[in-house]
């Protein structure tokens, strides 16, 4: 069983949104392991999204990639600055409210949540996503508004980065190991009536 962390942002929690965004989870047979409501500081933001060293220049390259894209003007060739500018945004919408943080189990965890979740852009998000279901957000309009984009939630990227992020997010007392009986339904080869 692998682990992921998922994050309902400010804007998940301010939208009522956090029950149904736990159910999608629930109902792919992922299993909570831990949950906290917590007021997020800019360092763990800022922990949180430089835990790859090369973050500044990936993010910051696709976001310049992102503009050639759509025939606009990058606000600034060096994808380092970019970068920089993007985490300041990161920083200032993830404090700006309660988050809910959580660990989710379960076989192919990070790979599951993120379809779940749906693409970052959630104007471009499939249908029947979280994001792509509860939001009309686009790049064009979070820069418009020179602000991160708003998208609902953070999912874990790889199960390296999950194990990274939950180590940042959560002591090991708080990730509870515990049996369902929904379990041996979903996993166990013996199970029969």
């Amino acid at each position: 069983m692998k682990k992921t962390l998922v994050v309902i942002k400010p804007d998940g929690v301010q939208r009522n949104l956090i029950g149904e965004i736990i159910s999608r989870f629930e109902r792919s047979g992922l299993k909570l392991v831990a949950m906290k409501m917590m007021q997020a500081d800019a360092k763990l933001v800022e922990k949180h999204y430089t835990i790859d060293p090369k973050w500044f220049e990936n993010v910051g390259n696709k976001a310049i990639e992102s503009y050639k894209k759509k025939g606009m003007t990058p606000p600034n060739s060096d994808p380092i600055a970019v970068g920089k500018e993007v985490l300041e945004r990161l920083k200032k919408y993830i404090t700006a409210g309660p988050v809910v943080a959580m660990v989710w189990e379960g076989s192919s965890a990070v790979p599951l949540v993120r379809k779940i979740c749906g693409g970052t852009e959630p104007l471009s998000a499939t249908c029947g996503t979280i994001r792509g279901d509860y939001t009309p957000e686009s790049y064009q309009l979070a820069d418009g508004a020179e602000r991160a984009i708003r998208n609902l939630v953070h999912a874990s990227g790889s199960t390296e980065e999950a194990e990274k992020e939950i180590a940042l997010w959560f002591n090991n007392k708080e990730i509870l190991d515990y049996k369902l009986i929904r379990d041996m339904i979903i996993y166990d080869v013996d199970w029969s009536f």
